[in-house]
């Protein structure tokens, strides 16, 4: 049996919140098992842009990343953003090392291609490199992963972190048992987007699909759910989406919403 992996993506409104991050990274160091946390950006790369006077363009949700937008979320990600949670678990005993997708070639990426939008130096990923990922897990030695990849071409590119969770849960899954958990603000999969309460504990291939066609799933929770699914066709043990501060809750299958492939 392999080793269980946790690889939890956080959202960018909880690295937003000193103190709800600082809460949720102490309920993370706690984890006994190896992890490996993926962060999103947050709202400062674009209090930045918006300092420097750097025009913000979004399209479906979607950052254009322009080559001048391209500095500002390198300089945030992957670098203040991942070295203060680096910093912050290092303050709870639990050795981390913060890494973009160039370092050690972790993430190899190309810029997307679209046939009538140019996203400018956003990309998609080829390949996560499990080998390298996988001797600093057993060194005992966490993973911080800023959403930050490159081409091996010189070039750095803009990557969704949700994704970078997704593919690395993907990569290591022959070596590890998976768990993938989404965590964010939200108490998981709601019934009612305005109502925390409706939490749907359980989602399969066939309910997803019905709850698709009676539009009862908020539009963006719609990515996550289908990365999920892939996820699990391609060896994930599990994958979870819940609140940020019940991580603990979250692990042991209490809270959020847990995917299944059946």
């Amino acid at each position: 049996m392999n080793k269980p992996l946790y690889i939890v993506k956080i959202g960018g409104n909880i690295v937003d919140d000193e103190l709800r991050l600082s809460g949720f990274l102490n309920e993370f160091s706690s984890i006994q098992e190896k992890k490996i946390l993926v962060h999103g950006g947050g709202k400062l790369a674009t209090r930045l842009a918006e300092q420097l006077a750097v025009k913000q363009t979004m399209i479906d949700g979607r950052r254009i990343t322009d080559a001048e937008t391209l500095k500002i979320v390198t300089m945030v990600y992957a670098g203040y953003i991942n070295k203060n949670i680096v910093a912050l678990l290092q303050s709870y005993q639990c050795n981390a090392i913060g890494l973009s997708g160039a370092d050690g070639n972790a993430i190899l990426a190309h810029k997307r291609h679209h046939p009538t939008i140019d996203y400018g130096f956003a990309g998609d990923i080829d390949s996560v490199n499990t080998g390298f990922l996988g001797d600093l897990l057993e060194k005992d030695i966490t993973i911080v992963l800023a959403p930050i990849t490159h081409d091996k071409q010189g070039q750095l590119l803009n990557t969704n972190a949700d994704t970078i969770a997704q593919e690395a849960a993907k990569g290591l899954s022959p070596l590890y048992d998976v768990t993938l958990i989404y965590s964010f603000e939200k108490s998981g999969v709601l019934g009612d987007a305005s109502d925390d309460s409706t939490v749907i504990k359980k989602i399969n291939r066939s309910s997803y699909h019905q709850l698709k066609t009676e539009q009862k799933i908020f539009a963006g929770m719609i990515p996550k759910l289908d990365n999920a699914f892939e996820a699990l066709n391609c060896g994930v043990n599990k994958v979870i989406i819940g609140k940020a501060e019940e991580l603990d809750s979250l692990i042991t299958g209490t809270s959020g919403t847990t995917i299944v492939n059946e």
